[in-house]
């Protein structure tokens, strides 16, 4: 049998253990800190330090602009696995959150092309941070237990919605400048301690929504931890990731609450640069196996449906 690489953009926001013991190879976004480049992941840097400093210098009011991961990124990462003529998947953030997923579908035409014995399989997680990690580390028990690159993407496929993300922010005015609420929102919201709640979506694709809001952080952890309660599934061998910008009293606070409900192994980790500078310092994200989000927003479009019908008679 063919043995195969696993490839992640950093986004997936998996722990330096973690990818060094399952042998996951990252591609990292980068970013520009009031003009000066970074990478958002580097194998040979503690992400913790890094992670620390980046969301400091966002406290700070620096300027953070983030980029895609381009195709010819992804080419010369992926080639040199060709070149030992071993397969590749890799996981991608949801293709509603960003063009990375494209960019892998293109960079897969172009190495295909030039490695025609090889192939490349590109699964958007629909998720983004552990919701897509997850994903990814599942892949590597399957691979470890000799399963194929193509029945790793098809298991992707198959349970990319069934990873539940949920999160809460520290300040409004990251979702404010993203475009996700109006500034008379933040302003408002900012005023009256109001904590909105956001979560992976049941779209195609997958996007980040508003789905709750709460008056104050200890209830808006609650209701993360409630969240945690309504769709969690197999809770015995359920790995929760609780991961948060520089903020970890509050995310061990989480831990807590949700170990009372039944979870047994969290993982806590800084959470990822990239997608960090959209909702900023203070977030506070869980990432959990749970029930199946396109069908639970399948089930409230035909509630709200039969609700209209209703109305009309």
């Amino acid at each position: 049998m063919n043995t195969f690489d696993i490839f992640a953009d950093s986004s997936a926001n998996i722990p330096d253990e973690l990818v060094k013991s399952h042998g996951i190879k990252i591609i990292p976004y980068t970013c520009t800190v009031n003009g000066e480049e970074r990478m958002c992941y580097d194998n040979y840097e503690d992400f913790k330090s890094v992670a620390k400093r980046f969301y400091d210098d966002l406290r700070a009011g620096a300027d953070i602009k983030t980029s895609l991961v381009d195709k010819q990124r992804i080419i010369d990462a992926v080639t040199p696995s060709f070149e030992q003529g071993r397969d590749a998947i890799i996981v991608t953030i949801s293709s509603g959150i960003s063009g990375t997923h494209f960019q892998a579908l293109e960079a897969k035409k172009l190495l295909e092309e030039k490695f025609p014995d090889c192939k490349l399989y590109v699964c958007d997680s629909a998720n983004a941070s552990m919701g897509q990690g997850l994903q990814v580390l599942k892949i590597c028990d399957l691979r470890d237990m000799g399963e194929s690159a193509e029945t790793c993407a098809k298991w992707v496929e198959s349970n990319a919605y069934k990873f539940n993300s949920y999160l809460t922010v520290g300040d409004l005015k990251y979702l404010r400048k993203g475009g996700r609420i109006s500034a008379a929102v933040a302003i408002a919201g900012t005023i009256l301690n109001i904590k909105p709640l956001l979560k992976a979506d049941g779209g195609t694709p997958a996007k980040l929504s508003v789905y709750a809001k709460e008056r104050g952080r200890k209830k808006a952890l609650q209701a993360l931890a409630d969240a945690y309660k309504e769709n969690a599934e197999q809770m015995d061998s359920n790995v929760v990731s609780i991961n948060h910008a520089d903020c970890e009293e509050d995310a061990l606070y989480l831990a807590e609450l949700i170990k009372g409900y039944g979870a047994k192994e969290v993982i806590i980790e800084y959470y990822d640069l990239c997608t960090g500078t959209h909702v900023g310092p203070g977030t506070v994200a869980m990432f959990f196996y749970g029930k199946d989000r396109k069908a639970a927003a399948a089930s409230g479009l035909k509630k709200t449906s039969l609700k209209t019908a209703t109305q009309r008679v």
